[in-house]
C-alpha cells in the first residue's frame, strides 16, 4: 500500500565533485526516497528496502520551491532529477523540474523507472536514464520504443540487485533490447539491500537453486557479485556499441566538470579492480582540483599548459590534454578494456 502526502519542500542537494553513477552537480528529488512496494529502491543513496506500506512525500509546488532556492543559489549543471516509480505517473513533479531546468538553460539527466513514465517535453540536450526495475520486460520495451521513436538521448542504468538483475540471461535480454532501440549507454549501479529487502527476495525464491540463493542473501558478502555484475554489464555495453557509464548531459563539451567525471570514473575503476591505489587517489585529487577550478581548462590548455595548474599529477595532465584535443584518452581506453569483463568469460 502506498499513501501520498503533499509537502512544502523538495530534496535538493549539491556536489562539489562528480560521483558515480549520475555525475550530477545538483540533484533534485521531488518525492521522498522510498516510493514503491514491496521492494523500494532509493535511487540516490542506492539502497533497497521492503514494506507493505509506504508513505510517499510529494513536493506540492516544484516550481515555487526551485525559484526560491535558485534565487539564492543558482542550479549548477549537470542536474539529476529523480523521477522514478509510479508517483511520477500521477503527479509529474519530475517533469516540472525538467521544464524548469530547460527554462534556466541548465542541462539535466532525467531518471525514470519501469513503473514510471517518460517526460512529455524534453529539451534537446537532456539525457533520459531508464532504470529497468521491476524487471517486467514488456513494460521496459515499451519505454525503450518510446524513447527511440521520440528521438531522445537515452540509456539504461540497471540497479544491480542479487539475484534478480545479476542473472546473466536477464542481462543479455536487456542488452539486446538496448541495442535494438539504440541506447547511448548501458550501465550498472550496485544497490545495497537492507534486511527487509533480503527477506522479501528470499521469500520470492523458487527453483532448484533456492537454498543456495537464500544462503547467499543472508550469509555471504554480496559486494563481489555486484562488482562482477557491474563489469559484466560494461562488457555487454561494449558488445552493443554503447557507453558503459551514465553519460552526463552535454558530455561532448570539454568542460571542467566533464574532465573531472573522466578522472573520477577511471579512479573508481582502478580502485575496484585493486590495481594501483596510489594512482587512483592521485586521479581523485586531480578531479577535485579540476571540478573546483574557476578558469576553464580548455582555455588554460590553449593559453599555456595544464601543467601550470597546481595539484595536477603528470598522468592527469597527459590524459586531460589528449582528451581536450581529441575527445578521447588512450589511458582511459586502456582502463576501459580491463574493466569490461564478462562473468561467464571462463565458462
Amino acid at each position: 500500500m502506498i499513501v501520498y502526502k503533499k509537502t512544502q519542500h523538495l530534496r535538493l542537494t549539491r556536489a562539489h565533485v562528480p560521483e558515480p553513477p549520475y555525475w550530477a552537480a545538483t540533484t533534485i528529488a521531488p518525492y521522498s526516497p522510498r516510493r514503491a512496494a514491496p521492494i523500494a529502491i532509493d535511487y540516490i543513496d542506492l539502497r533497497a528496502s521492503c514494506a507493505d506500506r509506504f508513505e510517499v512525500a510529494v513536493c506540492e509546488n516544484v516550481r515555487d520551491d526551485l525559484e526560491r532556492t535558485t534565487a539564492r543559489h543558482p542550479l549548477h549543471a549537470p542536474v539529476m532529477i529523480d523521477a522514478t516509480e509510479f508517483a511520477e505517473v500521477i503527479f509529474r513533479r519530475g517533469q516540472e523540474a525538467l521544464q524548469f531546468c530547460a527554462e534556466q538553460q541548465v542541462a539535466a539527466l532525467h531518471l525514470v523507472s519501469a513503473r514510471g513514465e517518460l517526460p512529455a517535453e524534453v529539451q534537446d540536450d537532456a539525457v533520459i536514464a531508464i532504470a529497468p526495475w521491476p524487471l517486467e520486460f514488456s513494460r521496459i520495451e515499451t519505454l525503450f520504443v518510446e524513447a527511440k521513436e521520440r528521438g531522445l538521448r537515452w540509456g539504461v542504468v540497471i540497479p544491480i540487485i542479487y539475484p534478480v538483475t545479476t542473472d546473466l540471461t536477464a542481462l543479455a535480454e536487456l542488452a539486446e533490447l538496448a541495442k535494438k532501440y539504440a541506447a547511448l549507454f548501458f550501465a550498472g549501479a550496485p544497490v545495497e539491500l537492507d534486511a527487509t529487502a533480503r527477506n522479501a527476495l528470499a521469500r520470492s525464491l523458487t527453483g532448484d537453486d533456492q537454498n543456495d540463493t537464500y544462503e547467499m542473501l543472508f550469509h555471504a558478502d554480496l559486494g563481489p557479485i555486484r562488482l562482477a555484475t557491474e563489469r559484466h554489464i560494461a562488457a555487454l555495453a561494449g558488445e552493443i556499441n554503447a557507453e558503459d557509464f551514465v553519460i552526463p548531459p552535454r558530455w561532448d563539451r570539454r568542460t571542467n566538470w566533464n574532465g573531472a567525471v573522466l578522472l573520477t570514473l577511471l579512479a573508481n575503476r582502478i580502485l575496484a579492480m585493486n590495481r594501483d591505489e596510489d594512482l587512483a587517489w592521485r586521479l581523485t585529487r586531480s578531479a577535485k582540483t579540476i571540478a573546483q577550478l574557476e578558469k576553464p581548462i580548455e582555455r588554460v590548455a590553449q593559453a599555456a599548459s595544464l601543467a601550470i595548474i597546481d595539484s595536477l599529477d603528470e598522468i592527469s595532465i597527459d590524459l586531460l590534454t589528449e582528451w581536450l584535443e581529441t575527445g578521447r584518452s588512450s589511458f582511459a581506453g586502456h582502463i576501459e578494456k580491463q574493466w569490461r569483463l564478462r562473468r561467464d568469460s571462463g565458462m
